[in-house]
């Protein structure tokens, strides 16, 4: 529990638990909107997030009609935001995926999709639609695949015995299709950013994949993110200290929609918090448009420590 590990923290989103003011950060430059279609996913991975399963349905599906009045207001705002992001879950379970990357995609935006490229993205339905889009939209669609390592052993163990072999089944069609790809793998093994691209790069290589294993942004490596940590608190102060700017946080770019079971469609500051009510910031991206408090070990550890981005 988030009590346990870092107690007295992370409760005034305007103060610390020492009383200085906590960091702040506002959406200075929109580049990603992000919409989760559901927490439904085909594989229980240990440590996710988002506690993604194939019973967790917390996130409902979200549909052509949810999104289509957010893309329609990105126009009206006038936003620099340049790409559509999709995850989940596994987006490729939401019946009208294809439909909705579609509708991104003709209005000119890049799609991002998360996914773990196992055999739901194998079905003839899906396969003929991603065909349809990368004939029609080349490199603007891109899949990033979850691949926690380049060994089956270590993925298998977060994801489940004989997920590394769908997942390779996944990228190999992928690569055959032509379709854009990148890697998100997970910093879990005491290895150096050195050592991790190192082994990703012979992956690639041994693969066929054009995948640049030493670009951060084509081969992602994700900070562990584990509430029962104990992590500091982020001040105004720790920007100067840290040699960092609110504007390098994922907040300051993006903002993300969910559909809670039972309820409209809302936007919340990140892909990170789907459950948390504190960083709802509500129905429409006009009323997204303040600042976050960072009010959240995840905030802490993730993004600003960690670095870590989920855009291209």
């Amino acid at each position: 529990m988030i009590e346990q590990a870092n107690a007295g923290k992370f409760i005034d989103p305007a103060r610390t638990a020492d009383g200085a003011p906590r960091a702040t950060v506002a959406l200075t430059h929109p580049k990603t909107l992000w919409f989760n279609t559901g927490t439904l996913c085909n594989i229980t991975c240990l440590g996710c997030y988002i506690e993604s399963s194939p019973s967790n349905d917390r996130l409902e599906y979200i549909t052509l009609d949810d999104i289509a009045p957010y893309l329609d207001e990105l126009a009206a705002l006038g936003w620099p935001v340049d790409e559509i992001g999709f995850t989940g879950g596994e987006p490729f379970m939401n019946p009208q995926i294809i439909a909705m990357m579609e509708a991104a995609l003709d209005r000119g935006y890049r799609v991002l999709v998360l996914t773990n490229a196992m055999k739901l993205m194998m079905r003839p339905r899906l396969q003929q639609g991603l065909k349809r889009l990368v004939a029609r939209y080349g490199d603007r669609l891109t899949l990033r695949v979850s691949l926690d390592h380049w060994q089956p052993e270590p993925h298998d163990e977060i994801r489940g015995a004989g997920s590394y072999a769908e997942t390779i089944r996944g990228l190999h069609w992928l690569r055959d299709e032509g379709l854009r790809i990148t890697i998100a793998g997970r910093a879990l093994w005491g290895l150096s950013d050195a050592e991790a691209r190192a082994g990703y790069g012979a992956f690639f290589a041994r693969h066929g994949l054009a995948i640049d294993a030493n670009d951060p942004a084509a081969t992602v490596i994700f900070p562990e993110m584990d509430e029962n940590a104990e992590v500091p608190e982020i001040t105004t102060a720790c920007w100067g200290i840290l040699g960092k700017h609110p504007d390098s946080v994922m907040c300051a770019s993006s903002r993300m929609v969910v559909k809670r079971k039972g309820q409209p469609a809302s936007v919340l500051a990140c892909t990170l918090l789907p459950y948390d009510d504190q960083f709802e910031l509500g129905r429409t991206l006009a009323e997204a448009d303040r600042p976050v408090a960072l009010n959240h070990p995840h905030c802490a550890k993730f993004c600003v420590l960690g670095g870590a981005s989920c855009s291209i």
